[in-house]
């Protein structure tokens, strides 16, 4: 399928993990990707990867916290690639800490990894989006702005925020042939994954790999989600396919999630 053929998407926070596994799948629609990340190996590894697969790939370095990191971000895929279509706004994740054991540098560095980078991200594509009368925007959040989990307040309080953002974004924009969407993953075999566990065991004595298997298994599937299967959602929602779902929160979770909204 080559639905997203000449388009081009922005994927950030895409050397690896469920980034990575949007690009790849974005990449397999025909999209013109640029991938983003702090730098390093992965990022090389994961640009050499999709032009393996004969994707036309570019890799452009930047902190998504970083506010004028985003700006010279923007500014290089679109001298690069050409105008954004497509962003995929993806982030790290806070620090694992209950809710009373917060201090206020946590705060300030969760808030622009968590939230701050997808309203300063949207303000920056979403002028061409609308002249073009085409656009695509997806955030990917966490199953955690449904339903708190236990140790990641921070996690828990700004991920809601993201979605209220995009929600009414969603509504602005509509006319202009531009939808706004999330996806929620849950338990999702990757590095981050890890990370948390380790974070859980270091305040609870539990082992990391017993915080693993349990994880798998607390969703009625029995299993943690592959980032292939996260990642063939978000190229949906980027497709023209999606041109009618708009302002959704969509779980990818395994039925995790026991809310009915």
């Amino acid at each position: 399928m080559t639905d997203l053929e000449e388009r081009v998407a922005l994927v950030t926070g895409s050397s690896s993990g469920l980034g990575f596994a949007a690009a790849r799948a974005l990449a397999a629609r025909g999209a013109r990707i640029a991938l983003n990340s702090r730098g390093g190996d992965k990022l090389v590894r994961a640009k050499r990867e999709l032009t393996d697969s004969g994707a036309e790939v570019i890799a452009v370095t930047g902190d998504v916290r970083d506010a004028d990191d985003l700006e010279e971000l923007v500014s290089e895929v679109e001298e690069k690639l050409g105008p954004i279509d497509v962003l995929v706004a993806n982030g790290g994740g806070p620090t694992v800490k209950p809710a009373i054991e917060l201090d206020e540098s946590d705060w300030q560095a969760a808030i622009p990894l968590a939230f701050l980078f997808v309203p300063r991200l949207c303000r920056l594509v979403l002028p061409g989006m609308r002249r073009r009368g085409w656009g695509r925007i997806v955030a990917i959040n966490s199953v955690s702005s449904r339903q708190p989990i236990p140790r990641l307040a921070l996690s828990n309080a700004l991920r809601p925020a993201v979605l209220g953002y995009l929600k009414t974004l969603s509504q602005e924009v509509a006319g202009d042939g531009v939808t706004v969407n999330a996806v929620l993953p849950g338990y999702t075999l990757t590095e981050r994954q890890a990370e948390l566990a380790e974070g859980i065991a270091l305040h609870t004595g539990r082992d990391a790999e017993e915080i693993l298997a349990t994880q798998g298994s607390d969703a009625p599937i029995g299993r943690m989600a592959e980032p292939r299967e996260v990642g063939e959602v978000i190229a949906f929602l980027c497709s023209p396919a999606a041109s009618y779902v708009t302002g959704q929160a969509v779980t990818v979770d395994g039925g995790y999630v026991k809310a009915l909204m």
